[in-house]
């Protein structure tokens, strides 16, 4: 039986569609939005757009931090558990020299990173292609997998909902995108399709009636999600006690996807597949 009764018989294809695609153009207009302002769908962090980062360990406020740092371009003060994050955007060297010389006279234990507007730029691209590329291959061995247009398109459609949605929600939170998240984005594409190819395989190759399919894949998926779901948000947890940025902002951004991937999944992909059958698709 299980905790959560999954039943959609009594809802049309359209109606169950109703909610990813409200959030899917939502999604897409805040991203367009963040296009125009930043000229990425996602705002650039550190990693893609230059600048220096200075992790310190101080109970100086926001206000003194930015009274201190007066001279030099900060563009963000965030918390990390008992540390602080400082975002400064590019400087020429001299600047980059006294702002070095200050954080070590006042900030012995900080650490910088510096990364420049120019590798920025070519790691921005890279990221890019790499997600272009993730994407075009799972979409082939989903295509390969099935060799049925309707189901296939199903699959790709609801991993590029995911997708979208996570990409806005970053920027709806304050998630940049770095390396780190842009590994959490490829590593969601393949997250994605997992529950998708499940319900996929149980609703065109077992025998039985179609809610009762539905039904069964769902059991065992949301066990899957469950599971992926828990150990993300314990190591979420443990970045965040320790302070350790790249790791927290990963586990953000797979938790936001594994949310939208429930909905895209079990609405999106369940409603075209219940068409698809209802059409003759499956004999």
């Amino acid at each position: 039986m299980g905790l959560i009764n999954y039943n959609i018989e009594k809802y049309s294809p359209k109606q169950l569609v109703v909610i990813p695609l409200v959030l899917l153009v939502l999604s897409l207009i805040f991203i367009g939005f963040n296009m125009m302002s930043t000229g990425m769908p996602v705002t650039p962090g550190l990693d893609f757009s230059g600048g220096t980062a200075v992790t310190i360990r101080t109970t100086d406020t926001h206000d003194e931090l930015r009274t201190v740092f007066a001279g030099y371009p900060l563009v963000d003060i965030s918390n990390m558990n008992d540390a602080k994050f400082l975002k400064f955007g590019t400087m020429d060297d001299t600047q980059s020299r006294s702002l070095a010389i200050l954080v070590g006279q006042k900030y012995p234990d900080a650490s910088i990173n510096q990364i420049s507007e120019t590798f920025g730029k070519s790691l921005q691209y890279q990221a890019f292609i790499a997600l272009i590329f993730s994407f075009i291959g799972m979409a082939i061995v989903v295509f390969l997998s099935f060799r049925t247009f309707v189901p296939s398109v199903a699959v790709v459609l609801s991993a590029f909902a995911d997708i979208v949605m996570t990409a806005a929600a970053m920027n709806f939170v304050g998630i940049t995108l770095t390396l780190g998240t842009t590994a959490a984005l490829l590593m969601l594409i393949g997250y994605s399709v997992d529950s998708d190819i499940l319900l996929t395989n149980r609703v065109l190759k077992r025998q039985g009636k179609l809610q009762e399919k539905l039904a069964g894949a769902f059991h065992t998926g949301i066990v899957m999600t469950s599971t992926t779901f828990a150990a993300i948000t314990a190591l979420f947890i443990v970045s965040w006690i320790g302070s350790i940025q790249i790791l927290m902002e990963i586990s953000a951004v797979l938790l936001i996807g594994l949310l939208f991937d429930v909905i895209n999944t079990w609405l999106t992909n369940a409603a075209i597949l219940k068409w698809y059958v209802q059409k003759g698709g499956v004999r």
